[in-house]
């Protein structure tokens, strides 16, 4: 066992000043509000009220002024007798230069002085006081744009956010499956927590590993994982902070955030969405040297740079490992990379327990069931469905939520909102109920398609209805039997249109999309076409302005793709004829099925297994 002492956390870094700052702008700005009450209340003396020239000569003349003090020879300042004795103080400038003025003011017999203008340290504050708030909110300013060691300005400085002791910690008990993810990260743990136990062997630690996976899988939260059973301190950036429009901002931000891993050792640097910085270099418009560009040569040197007695490991998460740099890639930087897969059953199942577990839930709400009903959802699709059931509950002011506040969760996910509302003709929504039961009825005749799950002719989405299916159990693969039929199903609506109406309408253009997809795929892809063997056809390309992005190029003659097309012609040829077939010889399940759908507008498979007197399914296992 390690010694305790060389496991121990170092001690968090200081805080920043941001409160001494504050307070000191809160006294700045009460000091000068001190200022202007003093200087708008103080009353030292009387007020003077500014006269004209010419009203003033004209008190002279009536003998009202009774005396009067010329300031620097421009200002006159004096007070009139007012009728009931009473003084006022008055002022006036002098317009021009009037040498009557001082004869007639002794002719008068009125008491004249003279006085230079005096100093007014509140008025020389009151001019200022606009120049010095203006340095103060500079000076504000400034200091926010400022680093912690007064560097310049901040555009250099990293973003990263840093979570160390901060709300719940984080576990691998906290990602449910995962397993194998889990165990390649589990040495990740081990060597931050007791790095002795690798370095005496002589052994390395890989720097830098990335976790790829799709979208809503979970990476970012298997790296807070791996921060939280290392109780460790967690760097976390995202790849598009780094990038600016300033150059050489990146590449600062780069070795700003590196420099605070090397302070906090050890601790995890995490950089999610690592594609935006790290695409392929000689990608871009800038001929490898723009700012992206050197973001990523910062990247590499610094984790070349990383020495494995650093206690700092680079996890990075990113759904394109295809566009990275080979070089962020190759042994020394991103040493391993982690497959952070889509759930399957059984982790589909935990994940619906650790989130279900914040929610009431009744009993009739079977999580085995769900489960298997949500084939290809990831993680947080899975949390999202939880959520919604829970606003279907709540809308419905239940006390619980049930098991149809699920089903609609995930009709509302798969197929979109339900437009109950929209309005549609008679004859219209008859030809969508024919369209649907012709998809539906096919999955009952089909010996590799999916069971049927549900059909509707509710609208969802942009779609009048939907027929759905779901597996019995996940594939990673298609077998060409399955493709087939699937190409069949998707000339349902089309066969069932025509059968009826002996036209068809526009709502086939997304199936007749999907079929053509599939079958020009099994013939340039899966080598699945007779005519042309097990050959694939037409290479994927990297356009250098695109950023590795993938295209297709077509790389033979034009008798292949007269060859491909006659192939891509006699597949979908196959499916349409043997979707025409099997609904003309069950047209009266066909037309009892579009009936049925009329009336009750949604059914599932039991149901459609009722009405049709066919067998019930039989239920896997699990």
């Amino acid at each position: 066992m390690q010694n305790d002492q060389n496991n121990k956390l170092p001690p968090r870094p200081p805080a920043l000043p941001g409160g001494k700052n504050n307070r000191l702008a809160l006294l700045f700005f009460g000091l000068v509000t001190v200022v202007f009450v003093l200087f708008f209340f103080r009353n030292e003396t009387p007020r003077s009220r500014e006269i004209p020239y010419s009203t003033f000569t004209n008190y002279l003349d009536r003998g009202e002024v009774s005396s009067v003090t010329i300031v620097d020879g421009a200002v006159i300042e004096g007070t009139l007798k007012g009728s009931g004795g009473d003084l006022m103080r008055f002022k006036t400038l002098i317009p021009y230069q009037d040498q009557t003025l001082i004869p007639t003011l002794r002719e008068k017999g009125i008491n004249i002085s003279g006085a230079t203008a005096s100093f007014s340290p509140w008025r020389m504050i009151l001019q200022f006081l606009p120049w010095v708030v203006w340095f103060f909110l500079f000076w504000v300013m400034f200091r926010n744009m400022q680093g912690s060691g007064n560097k310049a300005f901040q555009f250099g400085k990293s973003r990263a956010k840093r979570y160390q002791d901060e709300g719940q910690k984080i576990t691998f008990a906290d990602v449910a499956g995962q397993e194998d993810a889990k165990y390649e990260l589990q040495e990740v743990v081990a060597f931050l927590k007791y790095p002795q136990k690798f370095t005496k062997m002589g052994a390395k630690i890989p720097k830098g590993v990335l976790l790829v996976g799709m979208p809503g899988t979970g990476k970012t939260l298997m790296a807070r994982a791996v921060a939280g059973e290392a109780e460790v301190a967690f760097f976390h950036m995202s790849g598009s902070d780094f990038v600016e429009m300033f150059v050489g901002v990146g590449a600062s931000r780069v070795r700003d955030l590196f420099e605070q891993g090397r302070r906090s050792a050890p601790c995890i640097i995490f950089i999610d969405e690592l594609d935006a910085v790290g695409r392929t270099r000689g990608a871009g418009y800038g001929g490898g040297h723009d700012e992206r560009e050197q973001t990523l040569n910062q990247l590499l040197v610094e984790m070349d740079g990383f020495d494995s007695k650093d206690g700092v490991i680079i996890l990075a998460a990113t759904n394109r490992p295809d566009v990275l740099d080979p070089a962020l890639l190759r042994p020394g930087r991103f040493d391993r990379q982690v497959v952070v897969a889509m759930p399957d059953i059984k982790e589909r199942e935990a994940i619906l327990k650790i989130h279900s577990g914040k929610i009431p839930l009744s009993e009739d709400v079977d999580l085995i069931r769900i489960a298997r009903a949500t084939p290809g959802m990831s993680g947080a699709e899975i949390a999202n469905l939880v959520n919604e059931a829970a606003l279907f509950a709540a809308r419905r002011d239940q006390g619980a939520v049930e098991m149809p506040d699920f089903e609609e969760a995930r009709d509302k996910i798969i197929m979109g909102v339900a437009r109950k509302t929209l309005v549609v003709s008679d004859r219209e929504r008859r030809m969508t109920a024919v369209h649907e039961a012709g998809h539906a009825l096919l999955h009952y005749f089909l010996k590799h398609s999916d069971p049927l799950h549900k059909v509707t002719i509710v609208p969802h989405g942009r779609a009048l209805g939907m027929a759905m299916s779901l597996p019995e159990e996940d594939s990673y693969s298609r077998t060409r039997g399955w493709i087939e039929d699937r190409i069949t199903i998707c000339y349902g609506g089309w066969a069932a249109e025509n059968l009826f109406y002996s036209e068809t309408t526009t709502g086939t253009k997304q199936d007749l999309e999907q079929a053509t997809e599939m079958a020009r795929r099994m013939v340039c892809e899966w080598g699945m076409a007779e005519e042309l063997g097990p050959v694939t056809y037409g290479q994927e390309e990297e356009p250098i302005f695109l950023g590795k992005e993938i295209a297709r190029h077509k790389d033979y003659s034009e008798e292949t793709a007269r060859l491909i097309d006659q192939a891509v012609k006699r597949i979908l040829d196959a499916g349409r004829g043997n979707a025409e077939r099997i609904l003309a010889e069950n047209r009266g399940k066909l037309e009892t099925l579009a009936d049925a759908l009329l009336q009750r507008e949604t059914l599932t498979d039991d149901e459609v297994r009722s009405l049709l007197g066919l067998p019930p399914r039989e239920q896997g296992g699990g």
